[in-house]
């Protein structure tokens, strides 16, 4: 077995002789290999160690004299080397001499062209490793797997075909020569890993210091296109220190002259973001691009800018109004915050790295890494923040009335909501935190139903595509029945892609049994995959064979006992939801709405997202270069939702959200057709220029919003959410009215919320009266509304008197549409109204109300009952 073995080594005297005794012991390298050991200036005999082997065995040494440097050291060995297969070990006997063979006979075959001894993978691993040493080297793996398919890039145990060396730039440096390497490849490289056990040093001491962490970390971002060093690093430091300054003298001027917080925050943010910007670009990155100001970086840098600005007011109302921080302590984390959006951005966007360019797949990996990790702290930030809408105050009363299952939705979100609320608290961020969950369990299995579809780069473009599409976006952070659904649904693609395509047996249909039973415990829609499994096993004569097995009936079986509880709660009420949600399809006269289920799409998907989605479409159909079984897989568990919806818009009009799902199988194959450069340049292309600006523009419009919701925006007013919106000031000022009423007549008013349920919900949520008020929705007065008429299913007269709420005037009058109510009412009063104002005196919305001095019941109306509905 011909290849050349490179020892680097730094004061190793005491490993010499067992490290090579060992290697020339191994019967099966035979003796065509030879050994090169590189020194790097070592002072304890080590050179005169490897001199004495030189006259008697195929060993040399080289003496390296420049600055220690273990790619340097390797690179002079390459160089020097006899054979075209290289191999690396260290000196310190903890890789296995008896795995050289397998490491290295992959390379010698030509069946590879790199091949690492690998602790990360099933077999490896480790022995008597320090776990401060272990934990660095998995993170350092796990950065570097961003950007590489290799489970442990950072192992020194590798072999690789020496042509490859001269693909490493020059100005590689560092101890993890590994990276460089599978970098320099481009992605096409044969890699394989094999299984290792790392043993720790007995002799000698490790080399390895925080400095090696700082260069590895450097050439990692480097790798990835970012602008980097120690010395910009510390340069952005000094003009971000002094731009502090700039900011908080500002900022406090601003708060001490009566400003609101966010005139405050953002006119300080602006003056400091200008400042800054004109010394990094002047200064800190002078050594990577010119120190004139360009417009095209000035546009990015403004971006980039906005994102932190944006960022940084949620930090700002999370410590001020979640934790009752003092605002003029608070803007120092916030500043933190918004320091490390700024410098990544920077770093990677606005003055990227040039030279050499950086491969396509790399740079949508890192814009991936980096678009999805803002999206989830911005989630993890304003969740807790922005008050909830409606909906969510609707679930949330599902946790105060816990049972089986509901009227209107199975109780998936019900279980949720309480366990989050159980650990968090009645708050936000305890109603929230499950679709926080949600969101990060849907992009795990998307990544892993992409990867096993395409690649792993795909995987990576398909989670930045779920991040930020609407949908996406909006499932991970409001708590609604669509958040698990969406996990729920890519969770069963993922197994039945792993059972009808993969053909696993075992726990992939145990999996699949589960991942459906959830599903339809979320919403009753995901029992559409279940027609287009059934189909695509029709259809496939591969998967057909699984008719004749077990497994499908076990996994339905499976799903089924976990369905149970809806099925024993229409049981107990008359099938009331199965007939709901039968009934609400059609309605009472049919009505063409395909024409609506377009534009629902559009909005979903983005118009974008909608030609792209329809291009990978087309793409499935046409294209011959992918395998038909996987066609076929996409096509059927896309088609058979969409042509379900297609069919139902040509009679009725479903709602604008009930689409989503159904593209989760189509993802991967959009985000497949952006890095194709080879079989549809022109269309990628195309996709990728219309790609970028929406992918900005969807990003800051959601963090616009949240910014808006939160904190407002000056000069905005917030006349776009005056219905349904700040129910949290709202009920605090229902509260004033209700004691005013009480301190009147003695008794505590009835509240009646004059909708089907978001007024009841979100006024029982945010109430904070002790007693708690009693809060009734419109079928008190017999008007549908949905579970409170099995909550409050009847109404006796009453002499206490009645508060009516309502988003709109209308909502109040006595003759209005919905019941006729002024025969049910005692001395009712005209409708009033008050101007709800936040803490800070800004205007937010404006509430309706009428009062009443009694009930009189239901002298000429019978109210409509569950069933009817």
């Amino acid at each position: 077995m011909q290849f050349s073995l490179i020892i680097p080594t730094l004061n190793e005297a005491s490993n010499i002789n067992p490290l090579l005794n060992s290697l020339f012991a191994l019967d099966c390298l035979g003796d065509q290999f030879e050994v090169i050991i590189v020194d790097d200036g070592s002072t304890d005999g080590t050179p005169e160690k490897v001199k004495s082997w030189e006259a008697t065995h195929n060993v040399r040494l080289i003496e390296r004299h420049a600055e220690p440097d273990l790619t340097a050291s390797i690179l002079e060995g390459v160089a020097a080397a006899r054979h075209p297969v290289i191999a690396v070990m260290d000196a310190d006997l903890s890789h296995p001499s008896d795995r050289l063979a397998a490491l290295v006979q992959p390379i010698v075959d030509g069946s590879h062209d790199v091949v690492v001894g690998s602790r990360y993978i099933p077999g490896g691993g480790t022995e008597n490793w320090p776990f401060y040493r272990e934990w660095l080297s998995r993170a350092g793996g796990l950065l570097a797997r961003a950007i590489c398919d290799v489970n442990d890039a950072t192992s020194g145990f590798f072999a690789f075909r020496r042509a490859l060396a001269t693909h490493i730039p020059n100005n590689a440096r560092g101890y993890k020569i590994l990276l460089e390497l599978l970098m320099a490849g481009q992605g096409q490289l044969r890699v394989k890993e094999i299984p290792i056990c790392f043993r720790d040093r007995t002799r000698g001491t490790s080399k390895l210091s925080f400095s090696h962490n700082l260069i590895f970390l450097q050439r990692l971002i480097a790798l990835a296109g970012g602008t980097v060093s120690i010395r910009t690093a510390s340069r952005f430091a000094v003009v971000g220190f002094l731009g502090v300054f700039v900011d908080v003298l500002i900022y406090q001027w601003m708060i001490s002259q009566g400003s609101g917080l966010a005139l405050a925050h953002i006119s300080s943010f602006i003056a400091a973001a200008t400042f800054n910007y004109t010394l990094n670009s002047k200064w800190s990155f002078r050594l990577h691009h010119p120190g004139h100001l360009r417009w095209s970086q000035f546009i990015r840098f403004l971006t980039v800018g906005l994102f932190a600005l944006l960022l940084r007011g949620g930090v700002l109302a999370w410590l001020v109004y979640g934790w009752g921080v003092g605002s003029e302590w608070a803007i120092f984390p916030a500043i933190i915050a918004a320091a490390g959006v700024n410098y990544l951005g920077s770093a990677f966007y606005v003055f990227p790295k040039a030279d050499p360019p950086v491969p396509l797949h790399i740079r949508w990996r890192t814009a991936a890494i980096g678009i999805v990790g803002f999206v989830i702290l911005l989630r993890l930030v304003y969740m807790g923040v922005a008050q909830l809408i409606p909906d969510e105050a609707y679930y949330w009363q599902y946790t105060q009335h816990m049972d089986l299952s509901f009227f209107d939705h199975p109780p998936m979100v019900a279980w949720l909501i309480w366990l989050g609320t159980t650990l968090a608290g009645q708050n936000e961020f305890g109603v929230r935190i499950g679709a926080f969950v949600c969101g990060l369990v849907a992009m795990g299995y998307l990544y892993a139903l992409a990867c096993n579809l395409y690649d792993k780069s795909t995987g990576m473009r398909s989670v930045l595509l779920l991040a930020v599409l609407p949908f996406g976006f909006a499932t991970g952070l409001a708590m609604t029945p669509d958040a698990p659904l969406i996990a729920a649904w890519v969770a069963t693609l993922y197994y039945m892609e792993r059972t009808l395509l993969a053909g696993q047996t075992g726990r992939a249909w145990i999996g699949m049994g589960i991942a459906f039973g959830l599903g339809i415990l979320s919403k009753y829609t995901l029992g559409l995959l279940g027609i287009a499994a059934l189909i695509f096993a029709l259809l496939d004569p591969l998967a057909r064979r699984w008719l004749s097995r077990p497994h499908p009936y076990l996994a339905a079986l499976l799903a089924l006992v976990l369905f149970s509880p809806v099925i024993i709660w229409n049981m107990e009420n008359n099938w009331a939801s199965f007939l709901f949600q039968t009934d609400r399809i059609g309605g009472p006269q049919p009505v063409f709405s395909t024409h609506k289920l377009i534009l629902y799409i559009a909005i979903v998907l983005t118009p974008v997202g909608l030609a792209a989605a329809l291009l990978a479409l087309r793409t499935l159909v046409s294209d011959p270069s992918q395998a038909s079984r996987k066609r076929l897989f996409i096509g059927v568990f896309t088609g058979v939702p969409l042509l379900f919806f297609i069919a139902v818009s040509t009679f009725d009009a479903p709602r604008f959200h009930w689409n989503s799902p159904l593209w989760l199988a189509l993802i991967p194959t959009m985000a497949w057709m952006l890095g194709q450069n080879n079989t549809h340049p022109k269309v990628a292309h195309a996709l990728r220029a219309a790609w970028q600006p929406t992918l900005i523009l969807l990003l800051l419009a959601y963090a616009f919003v949240l910014h808006y919701v939160a904190l407002g925006i000056p000069g905005l007013p917030y006349r776009f959410l005056s219905e349904h919106y700040f129910w949290k000031e709202t009920t605090a000022e229902v509260e004033k009215i209700a004691l005013d009423i009480e301190h009147q007549t003695g008794q505590s008013p009835i509240i009646v919320g004059m909708s089907k349920w978001s007024i009841a919900s979100a006024l029982a949520f945010y109430q904070r009266s002790d007693p708690p008020l009693e809060i009734r929705s419109r079928n008190l007065f017999g008007v549908p509304a949905a579970m409170y008429d099995f909550w409050h299913p009847s109404a006796t007269p009453s002499t206490r008197p009645i508060l009516m709420i309502g988003m709109k005037r209308r909502t109040l009058e006595l003759d209005q549409a919905d019941g006729n109510i002024g025969h049910m009412l005692q001395e009712p009063t005209e409708i009033g109204a008050r101007t709800i104002y936040r803490q800070d005196g800004v205007p937010l919305r404006t509430l309706y109300y009428r009062t009443a001095s009694g009930y009189l019941g239901h002298t000429a109306a019978t109210p409509v009952t569950p069933s009817q509905e």
